[in-house]
């Protein structure tokens, strides 16, 4: 049979039911659901490679390691190093769940969580104008104090306090790149580029080296669906179906979008938000620009019915 390979985008907002189950342990179960429509596409036939975001958790290790260093003058772990602990507490949770969900169906195949690097340009022009905000919020006299002393890039936040705000960069280049495709090609389902990879620079040496910023998880995964000849980009996110005038009065659900259609419609910049839908779409464009065979965006619960057509969105050439 013909290997079907699709690389999964997972949000890690997914993994927060809600303010009130936050924990580890909640974050976990969230991610036992998920991992059972995962398996569903495994039993189906398809090879999995399994992207997530990580913006929640990244947040949290990053509040923890500002109480105590305002506590206790603990050193702070660098943002990199933030969003590699991430995708090893990411990564450890779903692939247990899907090796526990594997053994329940009975079905024979090995997982593995891959911390991965991905390289950006260091003059990409996001650096210029750093946008997206990290960690808790602050007096605007700390927030002065860490502009200063540590070289951040801090702003007021809509009158609820100062935060820190760093780049989000084009992702250029998967490092782990030839081992996610050594565990593909040996059938084991691989978890990867989680929160879009950790962010890291060639130095003039050639030497890697990581750096604040934060890379859009689902521009990640579309740049590995590309560079591993993926059949399908699945982004799953909250709603089943992408919609025009979402919200709106005229808001239309949409079954099915040309690569001509989406380009239009992102372009009009009325009907998907920056930092929702508007990344997805221009993810799946991406992976479509470069070669992609299809696209899909939908619910985790509803990633079954959408595989058979008969929900989510579709985005094709």
């Amino acid at each position: 049979m013909e290997k079907k390979v699709a690389v999964v985008a997972i949000g890690g907002n997914s993994l927060i039911a809600d303010k009130n189950h936050t924990s580890t342990d909640d974050q976990y179960l969230a991610a036992k659901e998920t991992a059972g429509h995962i398996v569903d596409m495994i039993e189906d036939g398809w090879d999995v490679v399994v992207g997530h975001g990580n913006g929640p958790q990244v947040g949290f290790i990053l509040q923890k390691a500002e109480i105590a260093y305002g506590a206790v003058q603990m050193p702070m772990a660098s943002l990199d190093v933030c969003g590699a602990q991430s995708q090893g507490q990411i990564g450890y949770a779903l692939a247990q769940n899907i090796q526990n969900e594997l053994k329940k169906r009975g079905i024979q195949k090995s997982v593995a969580a891959v911390i991965e690097q991905t390289i950006v340009d260091r003059n990409d022009p996001a650096f210029s104008n750093p946008t997206k905000p990290i960690g808790g919020f602050m007096t605007e006299a700390e927030a002065k104090r860490r502009e200063a002393e540590d070289g951040w890039t801090v702003i007021e936040d809509a009158g609820r306090g100062w935060r820190r705000v760093v780049a989000s960069p084009i992702p250029q280049e998967i490092v782990e790149l030839d081992a996610i495709r050594t565990l593909i090609d040996a059938g084991i389902i691989t978890i990867s580029v989680g929160g879009g990879g950790i962010p890291v620079i060639r130095t003039e040496s050639g030497d890697l080296k990581g750096i604040a910023a934060v890379i859009d998880k689902d521009f990640g995964n579309s740049l590995l669906a590309s560079l591993i000849d993926a059949d399908l980009l699945l982004i799953s996110t909250a709603v089943e179906k992408v919609a025009l005038n979402f919200g709106k009065p005229d808001e239309v659900w949409l079954d099915r979008m040309t690569l001509a259609e989406a380009k239009k419609y992102l372009a009009e910049g009325i009907h998907f938000k920056g930092g929702s839908m508007a990344p997805k779409i221009q993810a799946c464009i991406n992976f479509l620009e470069r070669g992609g065979k299809a696209s899909l965006i939908t619910n985790p619960e509803n990633i079954g019915r959408a595989l058979k057509g008969e929900t989510g969105t579709w985005i094709v050439p």
